[in-house]
């Protein structure tokens, strides 16, 4: 008989299976039965999803290598396609170039410009239109396709509108280099380019040559026909606006959405020289796959998701039956950790004032345990031994039903002793049948909030200290109210206790014109959210104003806020700026005698190039009196020659005349009277005083005035002040500079501009002296600081208050030809209000361009 150790009752198998195999019986052995019968059919699921993830990665892998050779072929024909419509934007661009040249060498004329225009434009149909445009937008001349768009056909003497060219002009300008545009979309037309390739006049911008593309016709004439032929070719913005072409229609089939379905294969590469504006696209549609060569997958996807599905139903018990016991577990937990999570403390009492109940919260304030508390009656641990009865009489009624329904402030102690306060709030506890089985009461620790009400009332009382110290008078009342909310110690002293004062300020403000913003750029509203039909009259934030009563200038400052008590209120802080006021008065009448001072400095100056030009008509007149008299004795004068002679004496008197009273005009002492002034009309009798003192320095003055300028709201003789000692300052440089003849002369230039989102009328007085040093250029403002010897340093300090009253802006710098400093320039500039835009259209300027006798500018 064999022993049981024998052979023949060892496991059948290898050996180095036999102990895996107990560990795998024993861990199968310990799970509970839901778990095997879980894993039981997990198994053949698991297995069925693994062979279909197989058959799916392999077919993925197929397409996915499939879909690369495709897009490498896209990716070539898309870059053969981008170098034929480079080197085809390059030849045109070359030619345009070739065309500026001719123009900046001033070989080719207008009707030569268009022939060649014409030529270029036919050889390639995608070109719409070429034309010639000045320095300033202006078209010179052109050749637009007859097949060109409205916008296109541009006529000689028109200006370059704005929007047709992006901003390319400007940039072309700036940089002296070929620019192209972005696409821009006509409704007429669809997209165009614009090339702009820029040209020089004697080192200066001079002009470019505008050639307009069709978008459309650069992809009909500029991708390969073999392309075209394979792709569906588009061209879109960097944005995906579709600009040219027509793109390939999405598949919207069911089985399009499947992995291996076919897919259009796109590539798109930005389009040289134009940039990353305009990209070329080539979409490419995949063949579809042989269904026949899929029915296996098709088979055994079959077979997999019926096997699936039965598996699914076996687990289906083994799923509701875990769920009730989950669902039950999961609504303990909640509950328990509901009432372990809140920072309120709970605690029952029966009826007769045992406690029942309490939560976490409770315990962490008290101190105190669960076990130590649950079962306890009356006096309570957590009761202060002092307070005994109080907290028992409390009980007695919380038991009674007699609660507050705001709650009730008692002290707690802790297990450590220390003391603490806390609201309680007292509610009946009810079962599930509807009946009263105690009382339950929540508990919040109140102490940091009393401290802080105590803080905040000492706050307060800080608060109003530091308001009663102030120097100014503050005030707050509801809106629509004779209310006064707020009153300081100042405002006490000057209006009293009532509200009185503080409506006398209100209606002092409001009598105060509000003045519009001078600029059109938009605001942000201080009073967003405000209710706006709960506001008064509208006033400034900062107001002057004087108080008949007080015998005080104040300034007033108004904010609207909201009240402790959620009204809407305003406050009023008036300071007393009387003697800031005198000061202001006084600082004025200075400004207006040095004004005064600096005009009749200026004529001193001038008085022996004054008196040179007043002896002219004088000798005039003289020599035809003297000359009337002697032919009239000698009887040798008819009546004809004698009214000649005399009208020619009265014109003489008259140009005297005309001198003397510009004189006494620019010196005369008067208050500032702004009035709207024609720019052209100052300009002209400013410079017609200067150029007296010019033509003594032997400087030509050059002068250029835009037309159709708008009229300024200015001072017209403060204006001419400033045109006048700029345009002898630049005189008096050029004679210390000692320039030749060619070079001695004084440009004035004044044209519109817009500054900061402002239009402006920007005064410009260039001359070819010796500059300012470069160490003085930031001093040269500043009061009793003069670069002459003998001048005073006033002049231009004042130049610049006169312009800065106007709100203008006064900048000095020096022009440089190479590292030499070739003149200075001085720029100011004065905003045009709408009320000055808006007369001005109704009276033009009255001299739109007034220039040297040369015609120079």
């Amino acid at each position: 008989m064999a022993s049981p150790t024998s052979d023949t009752h060892a496991p059948r198998g290898p050996r180095w299976w036999a102990a895996p195999r107990r560990w795998w019986r024993q861990w199968w052995d310990r799970l509970p039965p839901s778990r095997q019968d879980r894993l039981a059919v997990l198994g053949p699921l698991l297995s069925v999803l693994l062979f279909l993830t197989a058959i799916f990665s392999a077919l993925a892998h197929f397409t996915h290598q499939e879909a690369n050779r495709e897009q490498e072929a896209v990716m070539r024909d898309t870059e053969y396609a981008q170098q034929r419509l480079r080197l085809r934007l390059l030849e045109r661009q070359e030619q345009l170039m070739r065309l500026a040249r001719d123009i900046a060498n001033r070989s080719v004329e207008e009707t030569e410009f268009v022939f060649q225009a014409e030529a270029v434009v036919m050889q390639n149909p995608e070109l719409l239109s070429v034309h010639w445009i000045g320095p300033f937008r202006e078209v010179v001349t052109g050749y637009a396709s007859p097949s060109a768009p409205a916008h296109a056909q541009r006529r000689a003497g028109d200006l370059l509108p704005p929007n047709s060219t992006d901003g390319a002009f400007e940039l072309a300008r700036d940089l002296h280099q070929p620019i192209y545009s972005r696409p821009l979309r006509w409704p007429d037309s669809g997209s165009t380019i614009v090339l702009l390739v820029p040209f020089e006049d004697q080192r200066r911008f001079g002009g470019a040559v505008l050639a307009e593309y069709s978008v459309e016709g650069l992809l009909r004439y500029g991708v390969p026909a073999e392309v075209l032929a394979r792709y569906a070719v588009t061209f879109v913005g960097e944005d995906g606006t579709l600009h040219a072409g027509t793109p390939l229609k999405p598949i919207t089939t069911p089985l399009s959405r499947l992995p291996w379905a076919a897919r259009a294969q796109r590539h798109e590469l930005p389009i040289s020289p134009i940039g990353n504006s305009l990209l070329v696209r080539a979409e490419g549609l995949r063949a579809d796959r042989d269904a026949g060569s899929e029915a296996f997958f098709w088979i055994v996807g079959a077979m997999s998701v019926a096997t699936i599905w039965m598996l699914l139903g076996n687990m289906r018990h083994t799923r509701r039956r875990l769920q009730a016991q989950r669902a039950l577990v999961a609504e303990t937990n909640f509950r328990r950790a509901m009432e372990n999570s809140m920072l309120t403390g709970m605690r029952a009492l029966d009826m007769e004032g045992r406690i029942t109940y309490v939560n976490r919260a409770f315990c962490n304030m008290t101190g105190w345990s669960e076990a130590e508390l649950i079962g306890t009656t009356a006096p309570f641990p957590y009761w202060p031994e002092a307070e005994h009865d109080t907290l028992m009489a409390r009980l007695q009624d919380e038991i009674a039903g007699r609660n507050a329904p705001g709650g009730f402030e008692v002290p707690v102690k802790r297990k450590n002793g220390s003391i603490f306060y806390a609201r309680m709030y007292v509610s009946p506890l009810v079962d599930a049948q509807g009946r009263q089985t105690g009382w339950m009461t929540s508990m919040t620790d109140i102490t940091e909030p009393k401290r802080i009400r105590e803080e905040l009332t000492a706050s307060y009382d800080r608060f109003a200290t530091v308001l009663d110290s102030l120097d100014e008078a503050i005030s707050v009342a509801p809106l629509h109210s004779n209310e006064l909310l707020f009153a300081n110690h100042i405002y006490q002293r000057w209006f009293g206790q009532g509200a009185a004062g503080h409506e006398r300020m209100l209606e002092l403000c409001a009598s105060v014109p509000v003045l519009p913003p001078q600029d059109h750029t938009d605001h942000v509203d201080s009073l967003v959210g405000l209710p706006a039909d709960a506001l008064v009259e509208a006033i400034a934030e900062h107001t002057q104003i004087l108080v008949p009563e007080l015998g005080k200038w104040l300034e007033v400052r108004t904010r609207y806020l909201t009240w402790v008590d959620g009204r809407l209120v305003q406050m009023l802080i008036a300071s007393d700026i009387t003697a800031r006021r005198h000061a202001e008065e006084q600082a004025a009448l200075q400004a207006e005698r040095a004004e005064t001072a600096s005009r009749l400095i200026t004529m001193g100056e001038m008085a022996s190039s004054v008196a040179h030009e007043l002896n002219q008509p004088l000798t005039a007149i003289s020599n035809y009196a003297s000359g009337m008299i002697s032919r009239l004795q000698k009887g040798q004068m008819g009546p004809e020659d004698l009214l000649g002679a005399l009208e020619k004496t009265v014109r003489q008197a008259q140009r005297a005349g005309n001198i003397i009273q510009r004189i006494r005009a620019f010196v005369k002492k008067s208050e500032p009277n702004p009035t709207l002034s024609d720019v052209a009309q100052m300009v002209a009798n400013a410079t017609e005083l200067a150029d007296i003192e010019l033509r003594r320095h032997m400087v030509r003055l050059n002068i250029y005035v835009a037309a159709r300028l708008p009229r300024l709201m200015v001072d017209p003789i403060l204006i001419e002040q400033v045109l006048i000692n700029l345009l002898k300052n630049a005189g008096e440089s050029i004679q210390h500079a000692q320039r030749p003849p060619g070079q001695r002369h004084v440009e004035l230039q004044v044209v519109p501009r817009t500054v900061e989102g402002r239009d402006v009328v920007e005064f410009t007085v260039r001359d070819s002296g010796s500059g300012i040093p470069q160490d003085r250029l930031d001093r040269i403002f500043e009061a009793f600081y003069s670069t002459k010897a003998e001048g005073m340093g006033i002049g231009l300090k004042l130049c610049r208050s006169i312009i800065e009253s106007h709100h203008g802006r006064l900048h000095a710098r020096n022009l440089y030809n190479g590292s030499e400093v070739a003149g200075c320039e001085f720029t100011f500039w004065i905003p045009v209000s709408p009320q000055d835009a808006a007369e001005s259209r109704v009276h033009p300027s009255s001299v739109n361009e007034a220039q040297t006798p040369e015609g120079q500018r």
